[in-house]
């Protein structure tokens, strides 16, 4: 018989060899040799027959048998009391004889010599059959173990074919990665490379801009020096015309010296206050004397707003005068009190310098809107500290925070500069103002009312506002378009 189980294992291969048949008292037992063989890890054991049985010779009336020797010494045979008989396959190997006399003293010999080479034959058999299933089990250890190096190659097999379809499939994935990142940094690239493209076209844009304001700038330069120079002309024609006129009053006044009609001096006022106090209280133009010497001039006094009494040193509400002037008009003063004016940076050192005056500055934008800002104390320093502007006690309704410079801070125009940039505010800004770095404010720059600096808007109606406007940056911020500006003087405690 085969016994077969997964290896390693431990094969066990029983091989029950009766050869001798059993007694029929169930009180008598067989006592089995064992044998062992070891293949390999593998054992094999075998059960040997042997009979055992009483002492005494074997045969009887009961029928034939074979008897062997006991291992205590003793006969065994055949009988019909207490004796075994040999069991079918013995019986098969090693027949008794049938001329055996049945004497124990002439068949004991014979017997044991027929029992002794039936062993013997059993023996061999058992031999053959132990080499034969030796054989079989080395076939059979080596056909499984040449299956399970079969699966086990084929497993490897298996798990490296995975590994490798793993690896390549995480290689394809990665490549694929790679290939989504180089399209998109080549994309990113392109955006960039269209950026840097349309900065470029930008740019040329700006450049050929830039050189067009230039050559506006120096046309318009041109243009102020031609005014300047007619200017120069009908002022010096003026300065003649004013000395032939004091000239021929003059004249006039010695002729009525000599007639003895009598003439009285008007007494004329400091400022328009003193002509509000005095019972006056229409708004125009009136001559007032400035203060500590005998030098008339005519001003404009708005006695109606915010109580009366304000001499008007600044008016625009047209763009009718150009305010972008020389240190030696904004000294003097420029336009006419009837439109747009400067009273003159002299003028205004004289009148702050009498007394200490109230600042009053309207504003009015192109959709209507108005506002005011308030300074309670203003005083402007003389030409030697370049008509420096001192103030505190601000209020109104044009911004939260006042947007006139810092208190300190000197004049500055195109021909003289004062302000703390080396930019030259005056020339970039245009007019003459306190400007300290350009600032939060001027007044005095180009009037462009609600139209563009070029003289058009952009859709939707709102009109683009240039660096050169009229600036309150507290109010309107950077996107003001003033129609109409003021500035006025008041005695602080009027």
């Amino acid at each position: 018989m085969r016994c077969c189980l997964p290896l390693p294992c431990l094969f066990t291969c029983l091989l029950l060899l009766d050869a001798v048949a059993g007694a029929t008292g169930a009180e008598q037992q067989q006592r089995r040799l064992h044998h062992q063989v070891q293949h390999g890890k593998c054992s094999y054991t075998f059960i040997l027959p042997q009979e055992v049985g009483e002492e005494g010779a074997c045969g009887g009336a009961g029928g034939e048998g074979v008897g062997v020797d006991s291992p205590s010494g003793g006969a065994t045979g055949g009988g019909a009391t207490g004796k075994q008989q040999v069991s079918n396959a013995l019986q098969r190997d090693s027949p008794p004889s049938p001329d055996a006399p049945h004497s124990h003293s002439q068949s004991s010999p014979t017997w044991q010599e027929s029992k002794l080479q039936a062993l013997e034959s059993i023996m061999d058999n058992n031999t053959q059959w132990l080499h034969k299933l030796e054989s079989y089990i080395q076939e059979s250890v080596c056909v499984e173990l040449q299956e399970q190096q079969k699966k086990t190659l084929h497993t490897h097999t298996a798990a490296m074919l995975d590994i490798s379809t793993n690896l390549l499939s995480h290689s394809t994935e990665q490549t694929r990665k790679l290939m989504d990142v180089e399209t998109q940094v080549l994309n990113h690239t392109s955006r960039v490379e269209v950026q840097l493209l349309e900065v470029s076209v930008s740019t040329s844009r700006l450049e050929k801009l830039l050189l067009l304001q230039a050559n506006e700038l120096a046309r318009l330069n041109e243009r102020n020096r031609l005014l300047e120079q007619r200017l120069s002309v009908m002022e010096a024609g003026h300065a003649e015309e004013l000395r032939a006129a004091h000239q021929e009053k003059k004249h006039l006044q010695t002729l009525l010296g000599m007639s003895g009609l009598p003439h009285d001096e008007p007494m004329l006022s400091r400022d328009c206050a003193e002509i509000y106090k005095s019972g006056v209280t229409q708004s125009g133009v009136y001559t007032i004397r400035l203060p500590n010497t005998t030098h008339t001039l005519k001003v404009w006094c708005d006695m109606d707003t915010m109580g009366g009494g304000w001499t008007v040193l600044q008016k625009r509400h047209n763009g009718s005068v150009d305010f972008h002037r020389t240190w030696r008009e904004y000294k003097q003063g420029f336009g006419s009190v009837l439109g747009e004016h400067w009273l003159g940076n002299a003028a205004l050192h004289r009148i702050s310098s009498s007394q200490d005056q109230s600042l009053l500055v309207l504003l009015r934008d192109a959709d209507g809107h108005e506002a005011h800002a308030l300074y309670q104390h203003l005083h402007i320093g003389d030409e030697d500290k370049n008509y420096s502007l001192h103030w505190r006690g601000f209020s109104g309704t044009a911004g939260k925070t006042s947007s006139l410079t810092r208190s300190g801070t000197m004049f500055s125009t195109r021909d003289r500069d004062h302000d703390l940039c080396s930019c030259r505010c005056a020339q970039m800004a245009t007019g003459g103002w306190w400007f300290e770095a350009c600032g939060p404010s001027n007044l005095n720059g180009v009037y462009y009312g609600g139209v563009s600096n070029g003289g058009g808007s952009y859709g939707g109606g709102v009109s683009k506002v240039a660096y050169n406007s009229i600036k309150w940056y507290y109010w309107k911020g950077p996107s003001l378009r003033a129609t109409m500006t003021t500035m006025m003087l008041r005695p602080a405690d009027f």
